[in-house]
């Protein structure tokens, strides 16, 4: 795993916790971190001890986006580079994935929580898509995922003026499931983590994979929703929860993949 003191990994519990540790960069990112974070996320596609990754910031800030001097230096934005394979990465991986926002969350910073399960936020944190005032476009799919949570006409807002925006704010666009209190957004991710990590690795796989599937007819979901259905029936993690409630007894977690 690339790991280095800029992006601090721990695994425990079946959740792999990613710490972005640079604080006095405000946990700007750079190429290394960008693969760190990759080669975690790879890793709980294949391991079935790894179940939730969950993913901060440390110093009181989650990351203030790429860091300039990196990026400006070693241009790093072809369709083979460390951050277009991290964009892929995030959006496409099936693994469950909890971040918890302190303080700054600008440009990739933002974006990257449109592919998480669940966002957690300091009602201190502030979010910032500033790519129109450094003379660039949207990138992490952003012009699609902010369209598609905020509306059309606040995603312009958002993406045309570039104006920062509070946890509130985000909260109201679908971009944060909750303003914790302060000092608590870490917190509350983990919990949250760790109720993903008791449920069948499967089934909350198979459940975020369908809830990314293109628009389609809602027959063609319903008959694919069926097809997984069918098929995990006959496995034994969902006998075993069913016989448990049947027979009044506690499940037994080793039978729960």
């Amino acid at each position: 795993m690339n790991q280095s003191s800029a992006t601090l990994i721990s695994l425990n519990r079946g959740i792999g916790t990613i710490t972005l540790n640079r604080p006095d960069k405000k946990n700007a990112l750079t190429r290394d971190m960008y693969a760190a974070i990759s080669d975690l996320i790879r890793q709980a596609d294949t391991d079935p001890e790894l179940r939730v990754i969950v993913i901060t910031g440390a110093g009181g800030d989650f990351t203030a986006g790429n860091d300039l001097n990196d990026f400006l230096d070693n241009p790093d934005t072809g369709s083979d580079s460390a951050t277009a394979d991290f964009l892929l990465t995030l959006a496409e991986t099936t693994v469950p994935i909890v971040a918890a926002v302190d303080g700054l969350a600008i440009g990739v910073g933002t974006t990257l929580l449109a592919h998480c399960d669940f966002v957690y936020a300091d009602p201190a944190a502030m979010f910032s898509l500033p790519f129109i005032n450094l003379a660039l476009v949207p990138e992490a799919g952003s012009s699609q995922t902010l369209v598609q949570m905020a509306g059309y006409h606040k995603a312009a807002e958002l993406l045309m003026l570039g104006e920062a925006f509070d946890a509130a704010s985000a909260e109201s666009m679908g971009l944060v499931n909750k303003i914790c209190a302060p000092g608590e957004a870490l917190t509350q991710a983990m919990a949250t983590a760790e109720r993903l990590a008791a449920k069948s690795r499967t089934a909350l796989r198979h459940t975020k994979a369908l809830m990314k599937r293109p628009g389609e007819p809602i027959g063609d979901r319903i008959y694919a929703e069926l097809n997984i259905f069918s098929r995990l029936l006959k496995t034994e993690a969902p006998r075993e929860i069913m016989g448990a409630f049947v027979e009044k007894r506690d499940i037994d977690p080793d039978k729960i993949d």
